[in-house]
């Protein structure tokens, strides 16, 4: 059994990178950019108003209530090209160009329009009511990085700088593969002794808003010789099935989930051996997920996860979330870390680290607190469907009411 932080770094040692690609704009939401976004013109790209009114010379409105001669207008898409000069105004719209010779705006409700003048009732001071060419960004310089994950945000910005298509790392194909004789399709109705495939479902959404293209496989029985010749097919090995159903037979990632304790019925770590599969871990101090093996076979990763549904997500999040970021050279792989107070006392293990699930919520103070989840185990996903984070709970301790605990976010 090892320390998380040696399986950490073991899968980091072993986990490769994918090369790029090009994609559109519209398409890019969670890839991870492959190149560095330059702003390619100043913004803003002139200098403009931040309201609606009159482009003004400050030192004509030094003495008041000052008279100016309307000489045009000023909107979006269409600027005024003469050059003001003392004792004229221009009428502006919000985010149209500032006439040259203007240096201030004074906001419409603080002028009075008659006869081809405006009385401006109140002094302006220089740049007021301005946006500055290039105040927010000036030409050539870095808005993003190689590395970041795009998401909505974004968006706006890339396409202000004409990004119609991004070079983008490539997504890495997962498949998933479900095993045991209790378990039946979302689709069917569970008889004595059985229970729906909810695991292959909630992976294969993880793993899409990781980042990744994930497939879910036939699920297998507790039969060693079917699930080495799934295991084979789908690493690209010959596998001996006539008619594979397997559409990507060389994913880069190969999740496995359950069968990997040490029960009569766990076959996954004997089919991985008989295949010649390098098993790098089969134990992590860590509860839930004890019995989680890493290995590779065929240039294939292969994450073994327990069977029980709070045991997958908890594994997945620490352990194959950051492999598939690692794999589209993403800059932050970790799960996001933050410290909360607990609401409650919280019981760790004896002899493993816990990642224990748990909702989070502010307190009038504006502290952010955890809530229990009244966690029965790794088999309770109506508690973990509640979950906002993971709290770390140090081998051998327990958490008391109002201490202070790190959390992963979810």
């Amino acid at each position: 059994m090892i320390p998380i932080s040696e399986a950490l770094e073991i899968i980091r040692r072993e986990t490769f990178s994918l090369d790029a690609e090009t994609i559109d704009l519209e398409n890019s939401v969670g890839r991870v950019l492959a190149e560095n976004i330059e702003a390619d013109m100043d913004l803003p790209p002139f200098d403009r108003s931040q309201m609606d009114g009159f482009a003004v010379k400050t030192a004509d409105t030094s003495k008041l209530p000052a008279s100016l001669k309307i000489i045009g207008e000023s909107v979006a898409g269409k600027g005024f090209d003469r050059k003001m000069k003392t004792g004229e105004a221009v009428r502006i719209m919000t985010g149209a160009r500032l006439p040259d010779g203007a240096d201030a705006v004074q906001k419409v409700e603080l002028t009075k329009e008659k006869n081809g003048f405006v009385e401006i009732l109140e002094a302006v001071k220089t740049a007021q009511n301005i946006n500055r060419q290039a105040s927010e960004i000036t030409k050539g310089a870095q808005v993003f990085s190689q590395g970041e994950i795009i998401n909505e945000q974004m968006i706006a910005a890339l396409a202000s700088f004409g990004y119609a298509k991004l070079k983008v790392f490539r997504q890495p194909k997962i498949a998933i593969l479900s095993t045991g004789s209790e378990i039946v399709e979302i689709g069917e109705a569970p008889q004595k002794d059985q229970i729906r495939n909810s695991n292959s479902m909630m992976l294969k959404i993880f793993a899409k808003n990781a980042g990744a293209e994930a497939e879910i496989l036939p699920q297998v029985h507790d039969d060693f010789e079917t699930l080495k010749q799934k295991i084979a097919a789908a690493v690209g090995l010959d596998s001996g099935l006539k008619n594979s159903e397997i559409r990507n037979p060389k994913s880069k990632i190969l999740i496995i989930t359950g069968g990997v304790s040490v029960g009569d019925y766990d076959f996954t770590k004997p089919a991985l051996r008989e295949l010649g599969a390098e098993i790098f871990f089969e134990k992590v101090s860590l509860k839930p997920g004890k019995p989680t093996v890493f290995a590779r076979l065929n240039d294939v990763l292969i994450f073994g996860l327990p069977g029980n549904p709070v045991s997958v997500a908890v594994t997945f999040f620490l352990f194959v979330r950051p492999a598939i970021l690692q794999m589209q050279s993403a800059k932050n792989c970790k799960p996001k870390k933050g410290y909360a107070v607990c609401s409650d006392k919280i019981k760790g293990a004896k002899e493993r680290d816990s990642f224990l699930p748990v909702s989070l919520s502010t307190n009038e103070k504006g502290s952010l607190m955890i809530e229990s989840l009244r966690f029965s185990g790794s088999s309770n996903f109506i508690a973990f469907a509640h979950a906002d984070a993971l709290v770390f709970v140090p081998q051998g301790k327990n958490l008391a009411k109002n201490d202070v605990a790190e959390i992963l976010f979810l």
